[in-house]
């Protein structure tokens, strides 16, 4: 067999072969049709929802008469959709949150001016008649009346930076619960109700910044300077959290009289078909009980309509998965043992379960009021495959994606849902959108990636397969693996272990986007040019798998995570074609913990490992996710007594670590504080530090140079 061309890092990291992909579909409210940013980000286009096709173009950035703009980063449609926010000058935050100028654009007169003249603003938001947009600026709200002259008023004027935040979620609510807003109108738009974050008493945190490259900032040219914001480590104070309406007609603001405890969460406030209510869902700080009030902002009084309890933790993923439509409440759950549906009236009672089987349902894509089917996502066939469902009124649930495709499946419903956006791939196919209707019955192709496959095909290119095997302990786990495409069963080939393997996540699935840069697993597909077989296990704690294999890992995190990635690296010993004195484990994140963990965990059967952007002890870690999974370090010293540090003297195998200076999720400490002790163990290491760099490690050419040294670190180790 002739052998292919190679891969080369530069093309995987500048993103040669990402696939075309469907970005920012935006149903819109008529059900019909869909919207997109074209690719100049010029023009905003309506699509068809029954033939995929443009049907106009809502906004030009060419043709508008009045404000100018260069090019739109995003938009927001109005409920009765007759003006659009355009969104412009994006400067992002933290993993959601961003500032922008916005414009109000009126799509029947071709108009545009400026939300605000007075700086960029965050999160804006249409009331319910389309009239009004309120949005938060320096940690307060405004109101913007459209009707007017566009007149803005400040409904807020408390807010501070690093002391109060109204309208919008402070660091650790952001990064944790998936929240970038926090105020919402009432149904009639005469209120305005919100979250406020009292983060005085919050512990805050400094990063060093330096001038840099791509992109520098001369403001430290001369002297470095400090990014310093709050953020609650484990068993610290978090915000003082609380809710707030706003009488638009009489400017009264009223404290909303919330029953919970002093530490509490509010994860979400969500707006109601009611005027008299408004949806809040708070969590004690364990995290085990979620309650849903309906607070009445007017009377500020509230009445509790849902209270879930389950054992040890409600999953963040819940989060999103709720949903608050006119009559109902549908509120994921592991109460039985496994992610469920479980659909409440809005006063509280409950109606129906959805699925009472042994899998999990993974997205909730939302509640027909019409027919009262409801559409989710879940994985049947096993933890490694995704698909779509719908449970009609009468209890029968259908599958609604191409039964030939089972890999993993996602969907983007219309307003109605009427139709939906298939997005499916599997291990061996880039992905594929189709058109559907609510039967299933596909309609129309909208990417079909041919021209990436064919790219691709006069590449060298591995096999990829999907694998389980079981621990010498009887623990069933999943895997896969990338093998040279000359692969030799009489050969033994070094072997690296990518891995990730924090409480829930899943890294093993039949999805074209695995591997540590996706892209079908390019960078795994790399490795195995140079003569590796690359190998991913999901261990015990990842999700997919009902509550008992997820939360096993309680209190005690790192523990059984390492024994089954050592496990892994065991049992691929014992294959024919490994050579089990060449194995190496790599990792970030999370990852980075389980590569230290499993590398110290005791059995020597690590060569060399890749740990980047690792946390090394939970005390150093933020409050929210922290205690989620081991509680605070006065209830539980013992498991936060598990740490990489804490095993530096049982570390076997070459070490490199990898850091971003300005990481604002898993701060630099962790490596600092790691690597000092790693120096007093008298222990060798190869560390490499970079510059103003996040937690993701880019911009310019980092993530080149990151992919490189972790290539060059391996070949020198284990070749």
């Amino acid at each position: 067999m002739l052998a292919g061309s190679k891969f080369d890092l530069k093309s995987i990291t500048s993103g040669v072969f990402r696939g075309e992909r469907l970005a920012a579909v935006e149903p819109l409210s008529d059900g019909e049709s869909y919207a997109q940013i074209n690719n100049d980000a010029k023009k905003i286009v309506r699509y068809s929802f029954k033939t995929g096709k443009p049907i106009g173009t809502i906004f030009d950035a060419n043709t508008v008469r009045g404000a100018k703009i260069q090019s739109v980063d995003g938009y927001i449609m109005s409920p009765d959709g007759k003006r659009m926010l355009i969104q412009t000058e994006t400067k992002y935050i933290y993993r959601h949150s961003f500032t922008a100028v916005y414009y109000i654009y009126d799509i029947h007169n071709n108009k545009m001016v400026p939300l605000s003249d007075n700086g960029p603003q965050q999160t804006p938001l249409f009331s319910p008649d389309g009239n009004q947009v309120a949005f938060v600026r320096d940690n307060n709200i405004f109101l913007v009346k459209l009707l007017y002259g566009n007149s803005e008023s400040q409904v807020t004027k408390d807010g501070k930076r690093n002391e109060i935040i109204n309208g919008i979620p402070d660091w650790v609510n952001e990064e944790e619960f998936g929240m970038s807003r926090s105020m919402v109108f009432t149904a009639d738009g005469n209120c305005i109700c919100w979250i406020k974050y009292d983060e005085t008493a919050v512990k805050q945190y400094s990063m060093q910044l330096f001038r840099g490259m791509n992109p520098s900032m001369d403001e430290y040219s001369e002297y470095p300077g400090f990014y310093t914001y709050k953020y609650p480590i484990a068993g610290e104070d978090n915000s003082k959290v609380a809710v707030y309406s706003y009488d638009i007609k009489s400017h009264q603001t009223r404290k909303i009289q919330l029953p919970i405890d002093a530490d509490s969460y509010i994860p979400r406030i969500v707006m109601t078909s009611e005027p008299s209510k408004i949806a809040v869902i708070t969590m004690n700080r364990h995290q085990d009980e979620l309650s849903i009030y309906m607070a009445n902002p007017l009377s500020t009084v509230c009445q509790l309509v849902v209270r879930d309890k389950v054992d040890k933790y409600i999953k963040e993923s819940s989060m999103s998965n709720i949903k608050i439509t006119d009559s109902h409440i549908v509120l994921p759950s592991e109460r039985d043992g496994y992610n469920h549906i479980y659909v409440y009236s809005l006063n509280g009672k409950l109606r129906r379960q959805i699925v009472n089987d042994k899998y999990e349902v993974i997205d909730v894509y939302g509640l027909d009021e019409t027919t009262g089917d409801v559409y989710f996502s879940a994985n049947p066939d096993g933890p490694q495959y995704k698909q779509i469902f719908v449970s009609r009124q009468n209890g029968k649930i259908s599958c609604l994606n191409n039964s030939s495709r089972k890999g993993v499946n996602d969907a983007v419903f219309s307003k109605n849902f009427k139709y939906f956006i298939n997005i499916w791939s599997d291990i061996n196919n880039p992905s594929v959108y189709t058109l559907n209707d609510n039967s299933g019955k596909e309609l129309v192709s909208l990417v079909d990636n041919k021209d990436l496959k064919k790219k691709m095909v006069g590449y060298d290119i591995g096999s990829k397969e999907l694998f389980s095997f079981t621990t010498n302990d009887g623990v069933l786990l999943n895997g896969w693996m990338v093998k040279p495409s000359d692969f030799n069963a009489q050969k033994k080939y070094p072997v690296v272990m990518y891995q990730y393997g924090g409480p829930g996540s899943q890294q093993v699935l039949d999805s074209w986007n695995i591997g540590i840069c996706g892209q079908g697993a390019l960078f795994e597909q790399y490795l195995s040019q140079l003569g590796y077989i690359v190998v991913c296990v999901d261990n015990r704690g990842t999700g997919g798998r009902g509550a008992e294999f997820e939360k096993c890992t309680y209190l005690r995190l790192g523990e059984l995570e390492a024994h089954d990635q050592v496990e892994a690296a065991i049992w691929l010993g014992k294959q024919s074609y490994v050579d089990k004195k060449r194995i190496g484990i790599i990792g970030w994140s999370y990852g980075g913990w389980n590569t230290l963990m499993s590398m110290s965990e005791g059995r020597p059967v690590f060569r060399a490992g890749v740990a980047i952007a690792p946390p090394t002890s939970w005390r150093f870690y933020d409050t929210v996710y922290t205690e989620r999974f081991m509680r605070t370090p006065k209830e539980n010293p013992s498991g936060y007594d598990i740490n990489p540090i804490n095993r530096v003297d049982k570390l076997n195998g070459a070490l490199l670590i990898c850091h971003g200076m300005a990481d604002d999720n898993v701060h630099f400490r962790n490596t600092a504080e790691y690597t000092e002790a790693l120096v007093q163990a008298d222990k060798d290491f190869k560390e490499n530090i970079y510059t103003n760099r996040n937690h993701s490690i880019y911009g310019g050419n980092t993530r080149n140079h990151l992919f490189r040294q972790v290539v060059n670190f391996f070949n020198s180790e284990m070749k």
